[in-house]
């Protein structure tokens, strides 16, 4: 697989009926290895190795309902409370940034109404805050790390 701009993480692959799989600690299973989820497993080890966030605090990869739709998310971090902290998602590496990925994180945050967003494909990460009150968003250069 593609390197990309993360720090270097160790991960658990398997193989089975000739399909390339990797462990997902949050799933606690092994999933399909396509270039999406190398970015998702190497997102889910910054916020838990980089930035100090609980698994017990992460969810990945679970239904919710925009407006009439069900959609999936990519990754989520809940506050201890309960409420989103953190909405992740995920692109393969040659999937590029747009508009159309602001406007798909924004939508799930309608829903999920978390204080930060963050949008990478792996090789580019993008990081904001939310400002609900004024419906904006404020670019960062860093996600912040888990404070308790």
């Amino acid at each position: 697989m593609q390197a990309l701009s993360f720090p270097p993480y160790t991960f658990k692959f398997k193989s089975s009926e000739n399909k390339r799989l990797i462990f997902d600690p949050i799933r606690k299973k092994y999933v399909q290895l396509q270039p999406e989820e190398w970015v998702r497993q190497h997102c889910v080890q910054f916020l838990i190795q980089s930035k100090g966030y609980p698994k017990s605090l992460i969810n990945v990869e679970k239904q919710i309902k925009v407006g009439i739709t069900t959609k999936r998310y990519d990754i989520i971090i809940f506050k201890p409370d309960g409420t989103v902290s953190v909405v992740v998602e995920c692109k393969a590496p040659e999937v590029s940034i747009s508009q159309d990925t602001f406007d798909q994180i924004a939508r799930y945050n309608l829903t999920l109404k978390a204080d930060y967003l963050m949008v990478t494909n792996g090789l580019d990460h993008y990081f904001c805050q939310m400002n609900h009150q004024e419906e904006r968003y404020l670019f960062l250069k860093d996600i912040p790390s888990y404070v308790q």
